[in-house]
Order: C-alpha cells, then sequence, then structure tokens
C-alpha cells in the first residue's frame, strides 16, 4: 500500500454521503477525492486517509530545551521531525513552510517507525519530537513510531497547539512522554481571528494532560505586540493556569518575530518578555521561563522555596547544573516536578541535521 493510501482513523459516514473526520473539532465534512483543513487527510473512495504517513520533511538532532521543554532530561539530545499541512491557520505561523505547505512533493525524506527508532538510536537520542508541524493531524504515523521508540527505550515528545477531539486525544497521549502544548493566547478572539480555531478545546487539552495521564506537560505562549501581550491578559491567563493545573507546570513566553501573515507588526521586546514572567511568577506559577531571545535570568531553573539556582542556561546550553539524584534543591532539599537524570546532558545548543533511511 503506498503510504498517500494509509487508513486514517477517527471519522464517520454522514446520511448526505459525505465522511466526517473526528480528529479535531474543525469536523472537515469530505466528499471524494477532498482534504480537510489540514490538507493531509482526505477522502480516498468511501473512507479516510492520511497522505504524510511514512514521509517528513526532514530530521534534525536539536537539544531537547529546543523545543521548548526545561524540565524533561536536561542537555538531552532529541531527534525532531514533522510533516506537511496543519489544523490551525495561524497568521503569525514561525514554520509556515512547513505547516502551511500544500506540496507533498517537499517531503524528501521517507522513513518507517522502526528507521526513525533506529536512527535516534544511533544518534544517542535520549526522545523522539513530533514538531514543527503540528503532530495531531498525522497522528497514526506519531503514534506508530512512539512503539517503534519505546520497544528500544526512546521516549517521545509531542509539540503542539492542543486542538484535538476527546477519543483521539485519549489514544494519542496515551503513547507520549511529554507534551508542549502551544497555548496561543487566552481570548477567544484571538483564537478565532488569528488562527480560525477556538480557544476552549485547547483549555480541555492542557486539564486532560496535567489530570488524567502521566504525560510531562510545558506550555509555551508567543507574545504577540499588540494582540496577546497585555499585563490583563497575562494577569488572567496565570491565574486560570494556577487554578486549573496547579503551580508546577512550567510556562514559556516567547519572543514573536515578523513572519508569515503577520510582518507589519514589530517583534517583540525583551522587556515584554521580562514582565510577563514577572507577572506569571507572581500569580504563583513556579517555573515560568523565556525563549526566542537571549536571557539567561529567563532560562534558569530557580528553587521555589530558597530562591537558588538550580539549572542556569544560556541559548539552550546548561551552565550549571545543582540538582541531586532524586532531583531535588541541593540548598534545602525541596523537590523539582520533571524527569531529572543523576547527570544532565551534554549536547549544548547544536542543531545537527541527519538522515534516515
Amino acid at each position: 500500500m503506498r503510504e498517500s493510501e494509509y487508513p486514517a482513523r477517527w471519522w464517520h459516514e454522514l446520511e448526505d454521503g459525505r465522511i466526517q473526520c473526528d480528529l479535531c473539532p474543525r469536523d472537515c465534512k469530505l466528499h471524494e477525492g477532498q482534504r480537510g483543513m489540514c490538507f493531509v487527510r482526505q477522502r480516498t473512495g468511501d473512507r479516510m486517509t492520511l497522505a504524510t504517513y511514512g514521509r517528513s520533511s526532514g530530521f534534525c538532532v536539536d537539544p531537547i530545551e529546543k523545543k521548548p521543554l526545561a524540565h524533561f532530561h536536561p542537555g538531552s539530545s532529541v531527534l525532531s521531525f514533522g510533516t506537511a499541512g496543519c489544523n490551525l491557520a495561524c497568521r503569525f505561523c514561525q514554520n509556515w513552510d512547513i505547516s502551511k505547505s500544500r506540496e507533498m512533493d517537499r517531503l524528501t525524506d521517507e522513513a518507517s517507525p522502526e528507521g526513525i527508532a533506529r536512527a535516534a538510536e544511533a544518534h544517542g537520542c535520549r526522545s523522539v519530537a513530533f514538531t514543527y508541524n503540528d503532530p495531531v493531524i498525522f497522528a497514526e504515523y506519531a503514534m506508530d513510531v512512539a512503539d517503534a521508540c519505546h520497544a528500544r527505550g526512546i521516549q517521545t515528545v509531542a509539540v503542539t497547539a492542543g486542538y484535538m477531539h476527546a477519543e483521539p486525544r485519549r489514544d494519542f497521549y496515551a503513547k507520549m512522554d511529554a507534551a508542549n502544548v502551544d497555548l496561543k493566547a487566552f481570548t477567544e478572539d484571538f483564537y478565532f481571528q488569528l488562527t480560525a480555531a477556538h480557544l476552549k478545546p485547547v483549555l480541555e487539552t492542557l486539564e486532560y494532560l496535567r489530570h488524567e495521564t502521566k504525560v510531562w506537560l510545558e506550555i509555551t505562549t508567543l507574545l504577540i505586540p499588540g494582540k496577546n501581550d497585555s499585563d490583563a491578559e497575562v494577569g488572567a491567563m496565570s491565574e486560570w493556569l494556577l487554578k486549573h493545573l496547579g503551580p508546577d507546570v512550567p510556562l514559556f513566553f516567547t519572543a514573536f518575530h515578523p513572519d508569515y501573515k503577520l510582518r507589519d507588526l514589530p517583534p517583540t521586546p525583551p522587556e515584554t518578555l521580562r514582565r510577563a514572567r514577572e507577572i506569571a511568577r507572581k500569580a504563583g506559577l513556579r517555573y515560568v521561563y523565556t525563549g526566542n531571545t537571549h536571557d539567561p535570568a529567563g532560562e534558569t531553573t530557580l528553587c521555589p522555596d530558597c530562591g537558588g539556582e538550580l539549572i542556569v542556561r544560556d541559548w539552550h546550553s546548561l551552565l550549571s547544573y545543582r540538582l541531586t539524584e532524586e532531583g531535588q534543591c541541593p540548598d534545602c532539599g525541596a523537590r523539582i516536578p520533571g524527569h531529572f537524570d543523576a547527570k544532565p546532558g551534554d549536547f549544548g545548543r547544536r542543531r545537527v541535521p541527519v538522515a534516515v533511511g
């Protein structure tokens, strides 16, 4: 069977002869030959198929901090890859050449799940990340890769917008070890106007991951000048996260740069990120970071009890690592939530393109 005809899951027939995709809240209803908004899930005859199974836009070995994940095996390397397409329509997409691609021939790298797992093992990667575009839309492929990785003791990471229905969400995250969910803003107006999506399903995914799974969760919000960076919105989001997820889920505020369909806005000033971090910390969140800017203080993991510096980072490189073997502060004994090792990795800030056969 050709990869372009790989049978997809999570759909049903409608009385009018169309079939409906049940993967995400878009609920795309398709006639013969039509594709969903994500462009990669399509109707082929009387069934749904996935056009990108076994095909990738490329593979790189990255530092885990680049995903970003701050409390998931710091310093380790992760084999990263994506496919094409996306189920959101973000006007500010920073990977738009991949996620908005409508050209299947851009997917030049073909790799089986077993081939990806072997490559991760050969390159010494602690984990494999589904990233660059949203793995929700190639969930069947990602789940098979996860099975192959777990058979070799390699963990899996989903970098996602979290826009997914409940049933596939349960199936998908049963295969994941960690996730960074992109909470793009904290207003329905932003989601509707700038992503053509809705906020509520994303919040439901966050609550599900935090309270009903063992998936290690971290969150990223890209702050866009004049769109989602007000003190009031950052404060409201921080309070919701504290109330619904607790104080220990790491949160990243990252810098926007003009791209795709929002080229008329300025880059995010570093001061905006620092201010947002302080608002979130004052709200009670214990682990708040900055990203896409040079800010060593904003990359540092602090002990929430005594304030000591536990992991000092600089552009994804670890400069200092003081956690004990049990993941505790050596000064006061406070336990830091996350997945930590007796010794951190030393991959540094490299980014190494690799071939996967």
